[in-house]
C-alpha cells in the first residue's frame, strides 16, 4: 500500500496522523482524495451541512508602525504624509456604520506605534464599551508584544489590563509562518514563535477564546509549513483556545517581496487548507479566505475542509492595500454558500450559529438599501 494509502486508511478510521504524514499528503496526495478526507474530518467535526459567517467590520486605528515588515503594503512611518491614528469619535462613526448593518463584532487592529502604551489601549477599548454594544476581537500577539515592550510591562500584565478594559477576544494575526527561518527572513522585528505562542498561551489561560492563521506563499518550505501546523496543534492539546485556524495567502502587490518570491496560486492554497483540516483535527472550525483567493475559490474551499466563509468585512484595508480587493456584501455571500450546496448561517463570535429564526430573509427588510448599495 503507498503512503498516501496508508495516511487515508488513518484518517477514515478517525486515528491522529502525524507531521509525516501531513508532509506526505502535501507533497504527494492527489487534490480529490484531499477533498474526499477533509470533508470527511469536517463533517466529524461539524455534522450538519451549514456554513457560517459573521457580519463585521476591520478597523485599522492606526498605520504607523516600526517593524517594516517585508510582506505588508499597509504601514507608514510616522513622518510620512499617509500616517494616521484614528480619534475615538472616528473609530465610533466605524462602529455605527457597522452596526447599522447589524454587525456584532469589530476587528480592532493596527500598527506598532512606539507613542501608544497600555492607557491608549485601555481608554480605547473603554471608549468602545462604554458607547456601543458589540464584541472587542482585537489586537494579536505581536501587539501585545510591542504594547508590553512600549509601557515596560510583563505579558501578563498587559493582558489582564486589555482584558478588564474590553478586550474580548484576540485574532490570530501576525502568525505569519511560525518558524524563525522565515520570520526573520520577511519581519525580523515582529515578535518570533515563541513569543507569539506564549502570549496564545496565556491568553488560552485566560479563557480568552482566539483564532490561528497562517499566511502561505511567502517562500517557506512545505516542512515550515506542517511545523506552523505542529506548534497549532500542540497549543490546542494544551489549552483548548483556538476557535479556528484561518489559512490565507500573501498578497505581493506594493510590498518589499514583489517580484522577489515564487507566489502561490490558489491550488496550493486549497492543498494547505485540506491538509489543515485534516491534520488539526483538535480545532473545530476551518475558515476560508475570499479575501485574499477570491468568490469563486471560496467556494470551492468548501469541498476540502471549510465550513466558514469568514466575515463581510465591512472595511478591510491591510490585504486591500497590496492590490486584492475581494469585499462581498451579505446577499452575495450567503447566495455563494447556497449555491455551493449548504445553508448559510450568521454566527457570533464563538462560531456559533445564531437561532434559525435570526436570518439573513428576517433581516433583510430593514436592510434591503444598505444590502444592495
Amino acid at each position: 500500500m503507498n503512503p498516501v494509502a496508508q495516511i487515508s486508511r488513518l484518517v477514515e478510521s478517525g486515528d491522529r496522523i502525524n507531521s509525516t504524514d501531513a508532509l506526505t499528503l502535501l507533497k504527494d496526495a492527489p487534490l480529490h482524495e484531499l477533498g474526499r478526507l477533509a470533508s470527511m474530518v469536517r463533517f466529524r467535526n461539524n455534522t450538519e451541512r451549514v456554513v457560517t459567517y459573521i457580519v463585521d467590520r476591520n478597523i485599522n486605528y492606526t498605520n504607523i508602525c516600526n517593524v517594516f515588515c517585508k510582506f505588508c503594503a499597509f504601514y507608514r512611518t510616522e513622518k510620512h504624509s499617509d500616517g494616521y491614528t484614528l480619534s475615538f469619535e472616528e473609530i465610533s462613526q466605524k462602529i455605527n456604520e457597522a452596526l447599522e448593518l447589524h454587525a456584532t463584532r469589530i476587528l480592532l487592529q493596527g500598527g506598532h506605534n512606539e507613542k501608544l502604551g497600555i492607557e491608549f489601549y485601555e481608554r480605547m477599548f473603554r471608549h468602545i464599551k462604554d458607547n456601543h454594544k458589540i464584541r472587542n476581537h482585537a489586537l494579536g500577539p505581536p501587539e501585545v508584544c510591542h504594547i508590553a515592550e512600549v509601557s515596560k510591562i510583563s505579558i501578563d500584565e498587559t493582558l489582564d489590563r486589555l482584558i478588564v478594559a474590553g478586550l474580548d477576544s484576540m485574532p490570530g494575526g501576525g502568525a505569519e509562518i511560525l518558524t524563525d527561518k522565515t520570520r526573520n527572513r520577511i519581519s525580523p522585528r515582529k515578535c518570533d514563535s515563541d513569543e507569539w505562542m506564549d502570549v496564545m498561551r496565556k491568553c488560552h489561560e485566560r479563557k480568552l477564546p482566539t483564532t490561528a492563521t497562517m499566511m502561505l506563499g511567502v517562500g517557506e518550505t512545505l516542512d515550515e509549513r506542517v511545523e506552523h501546523l505542529e506548534r497549532i496543534r500542540n497549543l490546542q492539546d494544551e489549552a483548548s483556545g483556538f476557535t479556528s485556524f484561518i489559512p490565507w495567502t500573501f498578497q505581493p502587490g506594493n510590498t518589499a517581496l514583489e517580484g522577489k518570491i515564487h507566489e502561490t496560486d490558489s491550488w496550493d492554497y486549497i492543498r494547505t487548507l485540506a491538509v489543515a483540516r485534516i491534520y488539526l483535527d483538535n480545532i473545530k472550525h476551518v475558515q476560508l479566505s475570499y479575501v485574499t483567493q477570491g468568490s469563486q475559490i471560496g467556494q470551492t474551499s468548501l469541498y476540502f475542509g471549510a465550513d466558514d466563509f469568514g466575515s463581510t468585512m465591512i472595511e478591510e484595508n491591510v490585504v486591500s492595500a497590496a492590490g486584492a480587493n475581494n469585499l462581498i456584501d451579505e446577499k452575495e455571500l450567503c447566495r455563494l454558500i447556497e449555491e455551493s450546496g449548504f445553508t448559510a448561517k450568521i454566527r457570533d463570535d464563538s462560531y456559533e450559529a445564531f437561532p434559525p429564526k435570526d436570518t439573513l430573509t428576517d433581516r433583510l427588510p430593514a436592510r434591503e438599501i444598505a444590502l444592495s448599495a
